[in-house]
């Protein structure tokens, strides 16, 4: 053949291989770690669905769990599986197609352990690689199980079983390294990081967060020269009695090239300075992101976002490691909003504080010094003794654990955030009690009268943040109706998905915020929603259920919603045509029993139900999250009944813990007539 003849077959040789390619079906697109990738970006390069289709979006299928409770968890979609999370830690496989199960395994936890999980019986997801899934159970078990048939193929205690610990966390996998840290600072715990052999679970480091009791000498961990020649020196008092706290409970990120594990570090225990390290002190490593040397654990840097923490500042909330152009050079910077305000842009390799600004209202701080990277304190923020200060944000943050996410495509990270204030001062005297919360913050019980409730509704606001990180400032914002909204994906669609604290999964454009698409679940969609693609289709996925611990001991605060029914997972494509659930509504309260009660014996029933009883029950004994309502509860009618479960622990094998060394009958008396005056009041 000529070459003149070969040129002319050349353009339609081309335009066949072209057809060929824009024919050949796309790839399967997965979810395959807790934020997608190893830097927890959230966001997904798929763009089937954009913001000219979204509207479109219908529900494909759901699948229901077998149990009520909180449901936080982070879906992941690895091969052809959708596998998630649920109450207790159970572990379910679906097919990502169509929800049909494939397997699920219960870990089997304890019901005791609920007593000490302090923000409800919840796990936020689980980790799969190397054929297996790997989850943490709440009494502090780390397991291993196939990925094709759910069997157990190890498991491992990861904290001393007889102690309050929990694990609520996602793992991490590292190579061949599983990561998982623990909860229960609240309770006087000392926090750490742990990493496993994935394939035998054997024990490879540990890194502590806080020092130990300095007479026990060194711990024979990765951890024992940093904490003794950075992190002991800013510490004063006995603080190995109460714990210490520094619980590493959520957030992780990995760098691969620099092979640098990023977590974030809790609050102290108890919350109260004064009381842990009566001498100041910025108590290392509380309140701090902390960069390690993955396969050894070995310390690299740490940076303190809450020096001397007194407000429940954790700094264990979403990381994101980016790429971001600053002062005309390119930057690897790590990235977070933790609970006390403000936005931090670190440089990941050093730890060097590149900028800082407040992404919310912040009372207890003006600002971030650069030059010395710390927080100005606002005179009286610390609650001096005997003197309340009212703090924004609240203990609650500016944003909690509810994952956030980085489109590169609009150069903004999407929180959510909210805004809250707490009047904080010193619990006088404080006393510490053995499985219970030890804050040495004072209790303040929530008054029941219908306009108290709506004036604390109204001081509490949630809203969905877009923030230029380059810029450190606001590019738009859309109010929520209430303030605990979920997590956040963003995708190449331009799109931002984000789920709600009153039910449902709402689409919003990624540039200008407008609210594009919404879709009712009636259950809440707290942790972060998924996207992959199937046969040529993408699909959005999210975990839903009451829960959390908002709906524990918040609930009276938020939307008005019905029976906690079992949570699940729902997922959404374009065309779906599923049947979105119906909302169960609430039975008529029963008859109440008459009580005569003083004022006095209510303010005392107040006090000691917001102490004992609120974390399970809900302030103002309006329970959510399938918790028993008191208000609705039969014991409620006889002083002798309603006395059993606290004092002779009547139902200890359902969770509830005996409260005889704490209360007496007139006390749970006291409490029960604070119960039945609230019955009165919401009911209204």
């Amino acid at each position: 053949m000529s070459p003149r003849s070969l040129s002319r077959l050349l353009p339609l040789a081309l335009a066949v291989h072209a057809s060929c390619v824009l024919a050949a079906p796309l790839p399967d697109q997965g979810w395959p770690q807790h934020g997608l990738d190893a830097a927890e970006t959230r966001f997904s390069p798929l763009a089937q669905i954009d913001r000219s289709n979204v509207s479109r979006l219908g529900l494909a299928w759901q699948f229901r769990f077998d149990r009520p409770r909180g449901v936080q968890a982070t879906p992941l979609m690895v091969g052809e599986t959708l596998y998630v999370s649920g109450p207790w830690g159970v572990v379910y496989a679906l097919d990502a197609r169509n929800g049909e199960l494939r397997w699920q395994h219960d870990p089997l936890v304890p019901a005791h352990k609920a007593a000490v999980a302090c923000c409800d019986v919840v796990n936020r997801g689980v980790a799969v690689a190397h054929d297996r899934v790997f989850v943490g159970t709440l009494d502090g078990r780390l397991q291993a199980l196939d990925a094709g048939s759910g069997e157990l193929l190890w498991s491992t205690q990861t904290t001393p079983p007889e102690r309050p610990y929990t694990i609520t966390g996602a793992p991490r996998v590292v190579g061949d390294l599983v990561m998982i840290g623990n909860g229960g600072a609240e309770y006087g715990v000392r926090g750490y990081l742990s990493a496993y052999d994935a394939a035998s679970g054997e024990l490879r480091w540990r890194f502590y967060t806080v020092p130990g009791d300095p007479a026990e000498g060194a711990d024979g961990a990765v951890s024992d020269e940093p904490l003794k020649n950075i992190a002991l020196p800013t510490w004063t008092g006995q603080w190995w009695l109460l714990g210490g706290g520094g619980t590493v409970w959520d957030s992780m990120a990995y760098d691969p090239e620099l092979d640098l594990l990023y977590f974030g570090v809790g609050n102290g225990s108890p919350h109260d300075r004064d009381l842990r390290s009566p001498e100041g002190g910025d108590n290392l490593f509380l309140s701090s992101i902390v960069a390690v040397h993955a396969k050894t654990g070995e310390y690299a840097w740490h940076y303190q976002t809450t020096p001397g923490d007194s407000w429940d500042y954790t700094a264990t909330q979403h990381m994101i490691l980016a790429e971001l152009r600053l002062d005309g050079r390119q930057r690897k910077v790590l990235m977070q909003a933790p609970k006390n305000g403000f936005f931090y842009v670190l440089d990941r390799e050093t730890g060097e504080l590149l900028s800082a600004a407040n992404y919310v209202p912040t009372s207890w701080a003006s600002h971030v010094d650069l030059a010395s990277g710390r927080p100005v304190e606002v005179p009286g923020a610390r609650y001096p003794a005997g003197q309340p200060a009212a703090v924004t944000p609240s203990q609650i943050g500016g944003h909690n654990w509810q994952p956030m996410a980085w489109n590169p495509l609009t150069g903004l990270v999407y929180i959510p955030a909210q805004e809250s204030q707490a009047y904080m001062v010193k619990a006088q005297p404080f006393r510490i009690e053995p499985g219970r919360w030890n804050t040495g913050v004072q209790d303040h019980p929530l008054t029941t009268d219908a306009a108290s409730l709506a004036q604390a509704r109204q001081g509490m606001r949630g809203h969905l943040l877009a923030w230029d990180p380059v810029r450190q400032r606001e590019a738009w914002r859309s109010q929520q109706p209430g303030m605990w909204n979920g997590g956040v994906l963003t995708t190449a669609g331009r799109l931002v998905f984000q789920g709600q604290g009153g039910g449902g999964l709402h689409a919003y454009d990624a540039e200008t915020g407008e609210r594009l698409w919404q879709s009712d679940t009636w259950l809440d969609i707290l942790g972060g929603p998924i996207s992959y693609r199937l046969d040529g289709k993408q699909y959005i996925a999210a975990a839903a259920g009451f829960g959390s611990s908002m709906h524990l001991s918040a609930s009276a605060l938020l939307p008005r919603q019905g029976l906690a029914a079992n949570g699940g997972v729902f997922v959404w494509t374009l065309d779906g045509k599923a049947q979105l659930p119906e909302p169960q509504a609430r039975p008529p309260m029963p008859p109440l029993p008459d009580v005569t009660a003083n004022p006095a014996t209510l303010q005392q029933g107040a006090q000691l139900y917001t102490r004992y009883c609120m974390v399970c029950h809900g302030a103002a004994a309006v329970a959510g999250a399938g918790i028993p309502d008191l208000r609705y509860s039969a014991y409620l009618q006889s002083a002798e009944a309603f006395g059993r479960p606290p004092l002779e622990g009547l139902l200890q094998a359902r969770g509830m813990p005996s409260f005889a060394g704490s209360l007496d009958q007139d006390a749970v008396e006291s409490i029960r007539a604070y119960v039945i005056q609230s019955a009165r009041d919401t009911a209204r």
